[in-house]
Order: C-alpha cells, then sequence, then structure tokens
C-alpha cells in the first residue's frame, strides 16, 4: 500500500516481494494494469479522508496568509490548528474539502501510475529484494514518470487549495489558466515538484524496503500482524521521507500560486529565506507528514492485500 503517492502529494512506495512475468499469457488482464488498478483503489480511499491535512497544508504555505497563531522573531506564524478553525469558521466543514475534486483526479490515476511504473521497473530488474540504491533509484524513476504526466492537475489542486482562484470545475480551471499563461502556467512548479516527489518516493521506498527487512519474515507472512506491520513500516518510512522533502513542497506551493512573483525556485527561495528564515522551508511541515505519512502507510497496506488477492503476490 502507499505518498505517494504520497499517493494519490504525492510519493508512493511499492515492494512486490518477488519479480512477475508480464509476458504470462495464462492470465486476461495483464500484470502491469492490475497493479494500476490496485494502486488507484488504495489511493482513493486516503486521499478523501486526508484532503483536509493537504489544504491546511497549502494556507500554512500560502505567503498571503493572515491568519495569527503565533509570532516568532517579530513573523506572523499562522498555526495548523488556527487555520483549520478559521476554515471551518468560514467556509463550514465542506470547506475543509475543498479541491477534492482535483486531488482525486491527480493522487487516483497519479497512485496507480506510480504502483505500475515501479511493478514495471521491478519486474524488468528481476531482483526479489532491492538493495538501499535499488530502491532509492526505482522510487525516484516511477515517481518521476507519473509527476511529469500529471503536473497540470497539481497546479489546478495547488490553486484550488489555496483560496485564492476561484475555479468553477477542472476543465474550467484548465482553460483558464492555458487561457491567461500559456503552457508554461500548465507546467509552473514541475521542478519543485519533483524535486518533492522523486526523492520522496525514492527515500520513502528505501526506508520502507529496509524496515520491512528487519522484521522477521514469518511475522510478515502471518495474517493477524502483516496489515499492522507494513502500515508501521509505511508511518516510519513516510515521516522520514516528509522531512526532508517539506523545503522543496514549500517552493512548489509558493511557485504555482503566484507565478509572476517568482517565475524559477531560486527566486521564491530568495523571498521565504528573508520572509521566515530557514524555519520557513518548513512551514506546513506538520499536516504535511502527517498527510503523506497516513495516506502512504493506509495505501500501502490496502495495496498489499490488493495484490496479494489479484493474484500479484
Amino acid at each position: 500500500m502507499l505518498q505517494p503517492s504520497q499517493a494519490f502529494s504525492n510519493g508512493w512506495a511499492i515492494d512486490t516481494t518477488a519479480p512477475v512475468d508480464l509476458d504470462n499469457s495464462n492470465d486476461s488482464y495483464h500484470p502491469v494494469f492490475k497493479a494500476f488498478l490496485a494502486g488507484s483503489f488504495s489511493g482513493t480511499f486516503s486521499t478523501i479522508l486526508f484532503q483536509p491535512l493537504d489544504l491546511v497544508k497549502t494556507r500554512l504555505q500560502n505567503p498571503t496568509q493572515h491568519v495569527v497563531a503565533a509570532t516568532v522573531n517579530n513573523r506572523i506564524q499562522p498555526g495548523m490548528i488556527t487555520i483549520f478553525a478559521n476554515i471551518v469558521r468560514h467556509e463550514h466543514i465542506a470547506g475543509l474539502w475543498r479541491g477534492m475534486v482535483p486531488s482525486i483526479a491527480r493522487c487516483v490515476p497519479g497512485v496507480g501510475l506510480y504502483f505500475s511504473s515501479l511493478h514495471w521497473l521491478k519486474s524488468k530488474l528481476g531482483k526479489e529484494d532491492l538493495g538501499p540504491m535499488e530502491a532509492v533509484c526505482l522510487g525516484v524513476l516511477a515517481r518521476s514518470m507519473s509527476g511529469v504526466a500529471l503536473i497540470p492537475i497539481t497546479v489546478i489542486k495547488t490553486r484550488y487549495e489555496s483560496g485564492v482562484y476561484k475555479y468553477n470545475s477542472l476543465s474550467g480551471a484548465l482553460k483558464a489558466i492555458y487561457k491567461a499563461e500559456g503552457i508554461k502556467g500548465l507546467i509552473c512548479g514541475l521542478g519543485p515538484t519533483l524535486a518533492r516527489d522523486a526523492p520522496f518516493s525514492g527515500l520513502y521506498l528505501m526506508f520502507y524496503t529496509q524496515t520491512k527487512r528487519a522484521i522477521p519474515k514469518e511475522w510478515l507472512n502471518t495474517p493477524s500482524t502483516a496489515s499492522v506491520l507494513h502500515f508501521s513500516c509505511g508511518v516510519v518510512a513516510g515521516v522520514a521521507a516528509s522531512l526532508a522533502t517539506n523545503p522543496a513542497d514549500v517552493l512548489k506551493t509558493n511557485m504555482q500560486l503566484y507565478p509572476d512573483k517568482f517565475p524559477n525556485a531560486f527566486s521564491a527561495a530568495v523571498y521565504i529565506h528573508r520572509t521566515y528564515g530557514v524555519q520557513g522551508y518548513f512551514k506546513g511541515a506538520v499536516p504535511r507528514m502527517l498527510r503523506r505519512t497516513l495516506m502512504a502507510a493506509m495505501a500501502w497496506t490496502v495495496f498489499e492485500e490488493i495484490t496479494r488477492s489479484i493474484g500479484l503476490k
């Protein structure tokens, strides 16, 4: 199960126990297609469940956010609980799921693409157990493939959640961005997005596989403990990978919300450092870590169960 895809920030991880013969004609469905379906299904529930955390994270990273929770070094620092309460107060409970449509449009196929890409890459590698560097490389490649394919939806999702843009529909947002900013607007923040998601997935997969390797196999093969152990491994991997990639997530959010003000990652980095200091690169770290960690762990657990039931394991 997932992460992330990430996973569907994103970043997701897969560790199939053995390579699968993609040329097996005895099955009516291609293994990669099965992996795509299993990944998409595993990402749907977790995307809906944890959308409020992603919304709060985006609002925290918005440089025009004026909800005051605390002041650090004479700088306004809006807090997670304050923003959460403000959303409920002004937009009601339903407001916590603002941006749900682009989130589903991005995360569900994104997780499916990640799992199927990683399944295909691992089967081509032909190894049952991945080493640390192999896990990092495969995770980075798989997430980069899905990240590039879905960057326009990522831009729309960020803008929906920010509260700054008032789009009426997904198609309307695509048309509005293309008309006002061209293709450049639809791929805005691609560099920081990949700098966030690709390392997250690589690090997540490495931490996940190494944590699983430290657990006795008989425990992982016991139905009563397998799901709990997979979920626990996912939590450990998610926390470590989320903290390592949060600065890139902050840059991505600023560039996608204000492309005129931040035309590149360097300008966004300079602004964040001057305005908030080093801690500015970790704005939104708590809700992001909670969402990506729990989402990845849950999706991975579901994916494990689904792949086992449909014969991918």
